[in-house]
């Protein structure tokens, strides 16, 4: 097992997480800086992955990790999207102030 190979992809799941919870709560600047945090960690992993592969109980493991990531992303895009379509109308200028 390459501990951290699959290290980086728990911390991944972990920002996932965080970055739902802040979207629930409404704060989008913190689901924006989440998701930096998550862009920077892919990268990482990309560079870790071409090191060292993962044996079965890590690639079971890998794909219940990117699972829960797929389902957290999921709720954050459908509780984005009036967040989202109420900044196209700002941009659009059809309304003044987003609330």
């Amino acid at each position: 097992m390459e501990p951290q190979l699959l290290h980086y992809y728990e911390a991944i799941e972990r920002a996932s997480e965080e970055m739902l919870e802040a979207a629930r709560d409404g704060d989008w600047d913190r689901v924006v800086k989440l998701e930096g945090a998550c862009t920077v960690l892919i990268g990482r992993l990309k560079l870790a992955a071409k090191a060292s592969a993962l044996d079965a109980d890590s690639r079971r493991a890998k794909s219940r990790i990117m699972q829960s990531i797929l389902v957290n992303d999921a709720e954050i895009r459908k509780l984005a999207e009036p967040w989202l379509a109420d900044i196209e109308q700002v941009m659009a200028g059809k309304i003044k102030t987003l609330h």
